[in-house]
């Protein structure tokens, strides 16, 4: 890194006060429960944002500030920091420049996968992340979905192994485990001095040194720590550690590999610093350990977050598309480039109003400018910007390139919109979210509050791209659909918060879907005469299986003009609406192929509604004969239980359809893992506290679709009928 005094002004404005080099945006993220909310608490004490330590337990944490998360203790919505934090030399661990500190932007994620999306959109705009687990129970379910989209958008990350402090803590069998389920080429960059209630300290494996906590008030004063030289017990290890990580440094950076075989000693800043480059390229995972609760291991998470996560220069440029074209353009990171950044989530603040959450890619942005949205083509004054610090805004003059903000006022906006110079036309990737597995008939308990609800539900919608409401065309009953029963939960709560809506809901219904198993043809007339001029539209359609999770195709294929040009768009318009209603059991179609091929028309009574009509009933009496299937959604399961109550909990799994992938033992526990239909899932967690006393937790998450048996097919497809609004 070269002096702050002469960084390049091509990349940093002279304005700026925190060079991009000292700039840091990363997110916390783990399975629910792994200590994330806590462990970005203890990040605020230590960097002089918060001089008093909330406490989930005791709801008075920043980052979870909706009322919600403090009465649950759990992390809803994900929540921005921003903070800075100045690595001392006199610490003779670290050396860097004085007078700067560095700025980080934190994004705490929540750890439950109803509310899944609020990572995916995190992960999409964050230049590293720090994936924390529990020393106790390792790699959860949830730590594996967030693992996946930190790899899906190429987030680079460190480890860190929490709850070092608890019963049954173990930092080689955390590690194992990342080895093994995350496929994580992870070593430690720390080690554990002691476990459980004899946790004492790290060490530090780089330079060779230990640090080792005293004792001090957990609430309000940090505590103290010694660097010293490593005990003797456990000198042997920390060398053959430090001989690992440059063995499997070396395997993967020439330069090391290059001391390597000249024999040359290979000094700390010389590893660190390949050590940084691998873990930019996402090809190394520095593991870490402490317990965040009792404050040890913090500081030095910090420090390695600043020494070996990127900045916005170490990780390649953001790409966009040109409107309508295919063609890429590279968004570099500097504040003198073209205005260009990525709108990543809303917000209604019952004070500011609707916020925009937005990264600066390029470019910056000062109160009074005008933006341009690429996707409605308008631009809009910038009134007012904001630096969030959880619940509390901070208002600033203006923001650059690498800064993480939120805009108040803006109309029109949707979750992953490009915001940019109206002369810099170009669309970021924006972030996508799962389809909602779950759904509810939802209706205001007092008439006078429909319209009331309506306006809730569609703002809260805007906020929520895994939240969807909509009518039920044949019943007329608004439907809700979500993640999971929480998240449906969560919804109708802030309804009643913040909207002041109280409704009532029917029984949650699954969001089936429908596919076929062959191919067929299927062919569709619409065909109207009541005296003068009628209708009359003529399609034949041909439907196969497509790939699975390959989604809908529909094609045109029409030769010789048997179906003018005109009307092919009605035809496919139809099938795709069929496709969205369904065809079998009125659930949404998936993974198949429809080619239009064939027709008549009539030059006096053809028109684009009597295609439509026929590209419908083509498509069903297709559907008809190609062998149609109802598909249900299948989660993962992970029980954890006491070893007394495994046979209960394992006879319950079965009875609802369950199959056990794996039964293993981990500190005292039984770990059953599963795949259950979601449908056989509700009301689990009272069934699996009741059968073990309460001892026993579980987590899940969606994994795919399968086949409904035939043994539950009438049942499902009868009530189906019985209940449209379950559709969607």
């Amino acid at each position: 890194m070269s002096d702050p005094a002469a960084i390049n002004s091509t990349v940093n404005s002279p304005l700026r006060q925190y060079p991009l080099e000292r700039t840091r945006n990363f997110g916390i993220c783990a399975h629910i429960d792994a200590g994330k909310t806590t462990t970005t608490e203890r990040i605020l004490f230590y960097t002089g944002l918060i001089h008093k330590i909330g406490d989930v337990d005791d709801g008075n944490t920043v980052t979870d500030w909706m009322e919600q998360e403090k009465e649950r203790g759990i992390t809803i919505t994900s929540a921005a920091v921003t903070s800075f934090w100045n690595q001392k030399k006199d610490e003779g661990l670290y050396k860097n420049f004085e007078g700067i500190p560095h700025r980080i932007n934190i994004i705490d994620t929540p750890g439950h996968v109803d509310f899944t999306a609020e990572v995916e959109r995190s992960m999409r705009v964050l230049d590293g992340a720090v994936a924390v687990f529990c020393g106790v129970a390792g790699v959860q379910p949830q730590s594996e979905t967030v693992w996946r989209q930190a790899t899906k958008y190429k987030v680079p990350r460190i480890a860190f192994v929490n709850k070092m402090d608890r019963t049954g803590a173990n930092f080689d069998n955390a590690l194992a485990d990342m080895r093994k389920k995350l496929g994580a080429y992870a070593f430690p960059i720390f080690l554990n001095i002691g476990a459980e209630e004899k946790f004492a300290g790290v060490i530090d494996v780089v330079n060779q040194k230990a640090i080792i906590w005293g004792e001090g008030d957990l609430t309000n004063e940090g505590l103290k720590y010694e660097v010293t030289e490593i005990p003797a017990a456990h000198k042997d290890r920390a060398e053959a550690a430090l001989a690992e990580l440059i063995d499997a440094v070396s395997n993967k950076d020439d330069l090391i590999a290059e001391l390597i075989l000249e024999e040359k000693p290979i000094s700390v800043p010389v590893l660190k610093a390949a050590i940084r480059r691998l873990t930019c390229l996402i090809e190394l995972v520095p593991v870490l350990c402490g317990t965040a609760f009792k404050k040890k291991g913090v500081q030095v998470l910090i420090d390695a977050v600043i020494d070996y996560l990127p900045s916005p220069l170490d990780i390649p440029p953001a790409q966009g598309m040109v409107p309508d074209t295919e063609e890429s353009v590279a968004v570099p990171p500097d504040d003198n480039s073209k205005f260009c950044s990525l709108a990543f989530k809303l917000w209604t603040d019952p004070y500011a109003g609707k916020l925009v959450f937005f990264r600066v890619y390029s470019g910056q942005l000062k109160k009074g400018d005008s933006i341009y949205n690429p996707r409605t083509r308008k631009r809009e004054r910038v009134s007012r910007l904001m630096v969030i610090q959880g619940s509390e805004r901070k208002d600033v003059d203006s923001v650059y390139s690498g800064d993480i903000a939120a805009l108040v006022g803006l109309r029109n906006i949707t979750t992953g919109d490009t915001l940019c110079n109206e002369d810099f036309d170009i669309a970021l990737e924006p972030p996508t979210f799962p389809e909602p597995v779950i759904s509810m008939a939802i209706e205001p308990k007092t008439k006078a509050d429909q319209d009331k609800m309506s306006q809730g539900l569609q703002r809260l919608a805007e906020e929520d791209p895994t939240f969807k409401c909509f009518t039920n065309e044949e019943t007329g009953q608004l439907i809700i659909a979500g993640m999971g029963e929480l998240h449906l939960e969560i919804i109708r709560d802030r309804l009643k918060r913040e909207f002041s809506v109280e409704a009532d809901a029917g029984a949650p219904q699954i969001a089936y879907r429908e596919t076929i198993t062959k191919s067929a043809e299927g062919e569709g007339k619409f065909i109207r005469q009541s005296g003068g001029r009628g209708q009359y539209g003529h399609a034949v359609v041909d439907v196969e299986p497509n790939e699975k999770g390959k989604g809908v195709e529909i094609l045109n294929k029409v030769v010789g003009g048997t179906i003018p040009k005109e009307y092919i768009p009605a035809v496919m318009n139809g099938i795709a609406e069929a496709i969205k209603s369904g065809v079998y059991a009125g659930f949404q179609v998936i993974d198949i192929k429809v080619t239009v091929k064939d027709g008549s028309f009539h030059e006096v009574d053809s028109n684009e509604l009597a295609f439509k009509m026929a590209g419908i009933f083509a498509l069903k009496d297709a559907f008809a004969q190609a062998g149609p299937i109802l598909l249900e959604p299948i989660m993962k399961v992970e029980a954890t239980t006491p070893d007394e109550y495994q046979g209960d909990i394992l006879g319950d799994i079965n009875r609802r359809r369950g199959m056990i992938q794996g039964v293993d033992a981990k500190n005292g526990q039984t770990v059953l893992t599963a795949q259950v239909p979601l449908a056989e899932m509700f009301g689990y967690a009272t069934a699996i506290r009741s059968l073990s006393k309460g001892r026993a937790s579980y987590s899940m998450e969606p994994l795919h679709f399968e086949q409904v048996p035939n043994s539950v097919l009438t049942t499902v497809m009868d009530a189906a009928k019985k209940r449209p609004a379950a559709r969607s």
